[in-house]
C-alpha cells in the first residue's frame, strides 16, 4: 500500500558501533521513508528501476535505499510526469528511502568525456561530444538531449526543482565533477563555482523544497589536496543535512584515494 511522504524528524544519524583501532563506524540514518543502516550498499535505480529486478525483489535482497538519476529522469520520462504519479516512490513501487544525485556528473561527462575516458586517462574526442554541451556559465549548463537532440538547460535551481518533484529522501546539490586530466586552474575555478551553486541550491530548497527532504552538499577539488580541504570547509559551513564526497575517478589507485 502507498504510504504518503512522512516528514517526521528525518536526518538524524545515530552511531551504534565504533572500531577503537580505526575510524570505522556503523550507524543508522533516519529518513522520511525509513531508516538506513550504514555503511549501506545502494543499488542504482537510474531510470526508476534497478535493471532486471522488481522493487520487491530489491527489498528482499536486503537493500534499504536506492539511487535515482536526476539527469536521466529529467529527460525521460520527465519529472513532471513522475510528480503527477505522486513522486518517485509511488512511480517505481518502492516505499523505502531514495537518494537522487544532482545530475551534475552526467551533464559534465558530456563535455569532459565518459567514465571510460576518465578511467583510461584519455581525452574525449571532440567529434564524439560535439553538440552536446553548448554552454557552461555561472547560470548553469545548456546541452543537447542524448534522446532527441533537443536543447535543454540545467541550473542549480533546475536540479533542485526536479529532485523536489521526485520527492526523494536525500537530494544532492548541483555540482561539477572535474576529471583528473583538466588543469588545476580549471579545477579551482570549477570548485569555487560549485560552492556558489551550493548556495543557490540551499536557497531554492529553503523556499520550495518538500518537507522532510534532506539536502547534501558535495565536496569537490579534483585530485588537489588543498582544494579538497578548502571545499570541505566551505560545505561544512553551510546548512547541509549531510556531506557527499565527490571526486575524480583518478588515473590510478593512489590518485583515486
Amino acid at each position: 500500500m502507498y504510504q504518503p511522504y512522512d516528514a517526521r524528524v528525518p536526518g538524524v544519524f545515530d552511531i551504534v558501533a565504533r572500531d577503537r583501532a580505526s575510524l570505522a563506524r556503523a550507524g543508522v540514518l533516519r529518513t522520511a521513508h525509513g531508516d538506513v543502516r550504514t555503511p549501506a550498499f545502494v543499488p542504482l535505480a537510474t531510470k526508476a528501476t534497478v535493471k532486471g529486478l522488481l522493487a520487491q525483489e530489491v527489498a528482499q535482497l536486503g537493500c534499504e535505499m536506492v539511487l535515482g538519476n536526476t539527469f536521466h529522469l529529467f529527460l525521460d520520462p520527465g519529472h513532471d510526469l513522475i510528480e503527477r504519479f505522486g513522486g518517485l516512490h509511488r512511480f517505481m513501487g518502492w516505499q523505502r528511502p531514495i537518494i537522487t544525485d544532482s545530475g551534475g556528473f552526467q551533464v559534465f561527462s558530456m563535455g569532459h568525456g565518459t567514465v571510460a575516458d576518465e578511467i583510461k586517462g584519455r581525452q574525449s574526442r571532440r567529434d564524439e561530444r560535439a553538440g552536446r554541451i553548448l554552454d557552461i556559465s555561472e547560470e548553469g549548463v545548456r546541452f543537447r538531449s542524448y534522446i532527441d537532440g533537443s536543447q535543454k538547460f540545467m541550473a542549480p535551481e533546475t536540479s533542485m526543482e526536479i529532485q523536489a518533484a521526485l520527492r526523494s529522501d536525500i537530494a544532492l546539490v548541483f555540482d561539477e565533477c572535474t576529471p583528473f586530466h583538466v588543469p588545476r586552474e580549471y579545477t579551482a575555478a570549477s570548485t569555487e563555482r560549485t560552492h556558489r551553486w551550493l548556495n543557490r541550491c540551499l536557497a531554492w530548497h529553503e523556499r520550495h523544497g518538500p518537507p522532510g527532504q534532506l539536502v547534501y552538499g558535495i565536496v569537490q577539488g579534483g585530485v588537489h589536496e588543498d582544494l579538497r580541504i578548502a571545499s570541505t570547509q566551505a560545505v561544512a559551513e553551510k546548512a547541509c543535512d549531510g556531506v557527499a564526497v565527490g571526486r575524480s575517478l583518478g588515473e590510478n589507485e593512489e590518485q583515486k584515494y
